[in-house]
């Protein structure tokens, strides 16, 4: 059989699908890569956690940041990758969805909340530090721009971030335990479109196959771990994706 053809075979028969995915599942719905040749760090300096707390300067810096690039994350669309990850494990009514992306383009999808579990958190609203109250992205950038001071929560006067994990910000604990406890439920763990470099999230893969998961990777490049897979695939996600004869 072909690669594509095991892809297939090993998605019909699982009884428990569970998708890693990462910044390439999202960028033929235009959202580049973080760390790609073109990715949002190449050129821009990350604002850690700690300098963001203590310096004004710097939630200053990070909020020109989000303006530049998140702004427009609600208008993006799910792509043929986000569809039919939602198709399978809809249709199976089993299954998961661990996720290093920020996009919210899952869900869009139509994946329940409860079938995503969001490792770096959600670019698409703001959330206070203190109090947790959750604001509009877009009215918080627009207040931005208008006074170019970091906005401040109107409930508790604590600091707004957007609801993503910084540099330096710890990993939320919850959804780490929700996904190491998903990765041990998978038959087969499926990663598709991420490169595996950023720890502790990248174990889940491991995790995966030393529990006796068929481990399934598709990745425009090389990653670490290709070595550990049952089936590997190096092309664009959704056109891999498109071609799968997934039938019900």
């Amino acid at each position: 059989m072909t690669a594509i053809e095991q892809f297939t075979d090993h998605i019909l028969h699982s009884n428990y699908p569970v998708f890693f995915t990462g910044a390439g599942i999202s960028t033929n719905s235009g959202i580049p890569d973080f760390r790609g040749p073109k990715g949002f760090w190449k050129t821009n300096t990350p604002i850690m956690f700690q300098d963001f707390m203590s310096q004004e300067s710097m939630r200053i810096k990070y909020w020109t940041q989000s303006v530049e690039f998140k702004s427009n994350f609600k208008e993006k669309i799910p792509n043929e990758g986000h569809a039919i990850i939602s198709e399978i494990i809809n249709s199976k009514k089993a299954g998961h969805c661990i996720t290093q992306n920020v996009d919210n383009l899952h869900q869009k999808s139509g994946l329940d909340d409860a079938l995503v579990t969001e490792l770096h958190g959600n670019a698409t609203f703001a959330v206070c530090l203190n109090c947790k109250k959750r604001f509009e992205l877009s009215f918080i950038h627009e207040e931005f721009k208008s006074t170019n001071k970091p906005p401040k929560c109107d409930s508790c006067n604590g600091w707004i971030k957007t609801a993503t994990i910084s540099f330096g910000q710890p990993m939320p604990e919850d959804k780490m335990i929700i996904a190491h406890e998903e990765t041990l439920k998978a038959d087969v763990f499926i990663v598709a479109g991420s490169s595996l470099s950023v720890f502790p999230a990248a174990n889940f893969p491991l995790i995966a196959k030393e529990n006796d998961a068929k481990l399934l990777i598709v990745n425009n490049e090389e990653t670490q771990f290709d070595h550990f897979a049952d089936v590997l695939i190096h092309d664009d996600i959704s056109k891999t994706f498109s071609n799968l004869k997934i039938t019900h």
